[in-house]
């Protein structure tokens, strides 16, 4: 049985509803895990498949992407954000969340080519929101962002920040097997997250009970994430890579 770490997201109950709904979950031990957790368990061999922060693809020597599928954004995705009560060259410090390295990297990036600022970064572990403050500014990703948006005077959403300084989608996570998987299971595996995407309402009603916190579900998952891992979200992974 094949073992596979899936975010805990609510971008990603399309993708388990379609694998609930084909059966294919039946055969398979799935985990549920923060991204970075996802990306411990594939580094170690605990599963042979995760839907794992990008930056997995140069930690891992034989990393092999099985599907067409991802979790991208081209342009604004309101759960990656930085967030402040002060502009950003004003900022002192930032709270980078633990939850994932890609989101990160990737502030690390912006900071250095697009802001051309340089606050201190301070690595810390759960509850960390309630810091930020004054000069202080906090990353945070994932579905706690949602509650935060309204929250400070300044909301710096990082995949719009990359679509505006690169003209290119970015790619937070994509489905990654640490060993050749059969093309036969690709196939179905695929099949069964296609059918997920084209019932993406399903899924949230579905799940409406524990993802009560999003005030439109429907428009993040059909408007914010963008789910195919075309030629130009590839461009933009390459070059994010090539940054890090």
């Amino acid at each position: 049985m094949l073992k596979i770490s899936v975010v805990s997201y609510l971008n990603t109950i399309p993708f388990i509803y379609g694998l609930e709904q084909s059966g294919l979950a039946k055969k398979l031990d799935i985990s549920l895990d923060i991204p970075s957790a996802c990306a411990d368990k594939l580094l170690t061999n605990k599963v042979d498949i995760g839907l794992v922060p990008i930056v997995v693809l140069k930690q891992i020597q034989n990393a092999y992407i099985i599907s067409d599928f991802c979790i991208g954004a081209d342009g604004a995705v309101d759960t990656v954000c930085l967030f402040s009560d002060v502009p950003i060259n004003e900022i002192e410090s930032i709270f980078l969340d633990y939850q994932s390295k890609t989101s990160v990297e990737l502030l690390k990036i912006l900071l250095k080519e697009y802001w051309k600022v340089s606050p201190k970064l301070i690595e810390v572990k759960a509850n960390y929101e309630q810091h930020i403050k004054g000069k202080k500014a906090g990353l945070i990703i994932g579905d706690r962002g949602f509650q935060y948006q309204n929250k400070f005077k300044y909301v710096y959403d990082l995949s719009a920040i990359w679509k505006a300084h690169t003209g290119l989608p970015f790619v937070f996570a994509c489905w990654i097997a640490n060993k050749k998987i059969d093309e036969d299971f690709i196939k179905e595996f695929n099949t069964a997250l296609s059918f997920g995407l084209q019932n993406t309402q399903k899924a949230i009603d579905s799940t409406a009970a524990i993802y009560s916190h999003c005030k439109n579900p429907a428009d993040y998952l059909n408007n914010k994430i963008s789910y195919q891992l075309d030629a130009e979200k590839k461009k933009g992974m390459e070059l994010f890579l090539e940054k890090i």
